[in-house]
């Protein structure tokens, strides 16, 4: 009797199901609709979505669980033991026995055993998607029938976005994509979504998965999604960003999908810049490309392409960053913006010592002027005069260099003993 509740209560998780999806950078909280027609209720995973579940995640909201009994299943290939299928090889076709699924050994009408391929074997039975690949069993006692949500939390899938910055001339436009990527052999049918921007921590389950362009087997499927589908800001929960899907769509197995997301609007500059440190010695050097994004909305943290007149000239990472303020970020060097930095110790005694500093920025270009600006972190205990000081302390030294030119701009600095 037992087992026939059992059997009557099978359901197995997967694309059959819709599913509710809850993706933050890092894991992804999965929900799908169970009904206990009984008390015993029977869930069936494929092997390889268990194994992506975080130990200790597992459960069902809405049912009262007396007991939850997880066992291994066979394949289904396993279950074909002892028949006949027919063996296709050398442009023929004959009928062999199925001896043993693990290894596929087959026994031919000769009476021989040998080792063949998956590829070469056609059964009279249609068989499963991943029909090698073995199955958990989710065997749970509830107090009484119902409808419940099982849920579990699995790092094999994420999502990340990812931004293209669109300049021409003094005008910019930033646009990104919502990379959603389903590393498991399970494909889903999507009811519900959000995404999730923040930091958000849980405890076990294996690394984060690869980004999928890591990754050789995976493969863009924007294809699959439904042309109305648009990415929504939901609001701000307890310091997390959530963003909602407006309809369904399919995740495939192994698969990323890549969705419209952000298009804020944004100001932004360019300038030469380095990042440095104070000291007293003599320097000079090379000057960095540098840009200055500013954005009307929260930016989740992903990776940027910086495009110019149509021309990918860098890609960098930006972090979390929130609405109206600052992203800096460079692109590398630029060999036609220099800098000499010469140092002067004006006064040394036993109050501290005075520094005199000079930076000369030359400008190789001869079409147009550039903005330099020197940020140097600062020992404890200073002050400066003829230079700005940034909300976290560090010295700004801005100046404007003609084209085929140079400027140089002095500021002191005064380090007091302790």
């Amino acid at each position: 009797m037992l087992k026939h509740l059992l059997t009557a209560a099978l359901l197995t998780v997967s694309a059959a199901s819709a599913t509710d999806l809850r993706i933050y950078p890092s894991f992804t909280e999965v929900r799908e609709s169970v009904r206990a027609a009984t008390p015993d209720l029977t869930l069936t995973l494929p092997a390889n979505t268990y194994g992506s579940i975080i130990p200790g995640t597992l459960d069902v909201d809405g049912l009262n669980v007396l007991q939850a009994v997880l066992t291994p299943q066979a394949t289904w290939l396993k279950s074909q033991e002892g028949k006949e299928v027919t063996l296709r090889e050398d442009g023929q076709e004959q009928r062999v026995t199925l001896v043993r699924a693990s290894d596929l050994l087959i026994r031919d009408a000769q009476g021989r055993y040998r080792n063949v391929q998956y590829t070469q074997l056609a059964f009279d039975a249609l068989p499963p998607e991943n029909p090698q690949q073995p199955q958990q069993q989710v065997a749970l006692r509830v107090a009484a029938p119902g409808n419940g949500t099982l849920s579990y939390l699995t790092r094999a899938i994420t999502w990340t976005p990812r931004y293209t910055l669109k300049i021409n001339g003094s005008a910019a436009a930033l646009s990104a994509m919502a990379d959603i990527r389903n590393n498991t052999d399970t494909p889903y049918t999507v009811q519900n979504t959000e995404l999730f921007a923040g930091d958000v921590d849980v405890q076990g389950g294996g690394p984060v998965p690869a980004p999928y362009m890591a990754r050789g087997n995976v493969a863009l499927a924007a294809a699959d999604v439904e042309d109305a589908t648009k990415i929504s800001s939901l609001g701000e929960l307890r310091g997390l960003y959530r963003y909602g899907l407006s309809a369904g769509f399919t995740l495939p197995a192994s698969s990323t999908v890549s969705l419209a997301f952000l298009q804020p609007k944004v100001t932004f500059e360019r300038y030469a810049g380095l990042n440095t440190y104070f000291g007293t010695e003599a320097r000079t050097g090379t000057l960095s490309r540098f840009y200055r994004v500013k954005a009307d909305t929260q930016l989740p943290g992903g990776p940027l392409t910086v495009r110019e007149d149509g021309r990918i000239v860098g890609q960098t990472n930006i972090n979390e960053t929130p609405k109206g303020e600052n992203v800096d970020f460079t692109l590398g060097a630029d060999p036609d913006m220099t800098y000499t930095r010469a140092v002067q110790t004006t006064r040394q005694d036993k109050d501290g010592s005075v520094y005199r500093v000079t930076y000369t920025f030359k400008n190789a270009k001869t079409d147009r002027s550039v903005r330099a600006e020197v940020r140097e972190n600062l020992p404890g205990n200073v002050t400066v005069d003829g230079a700005e000081r940034s909300n976290d302390g560090r010295l700004v030294l801005k100046a404007d260099v003609p084209a085929n030119g140079q400027v140089s701009k002095t500021f002191t600095v005064t380090i007091k003993n302790s």
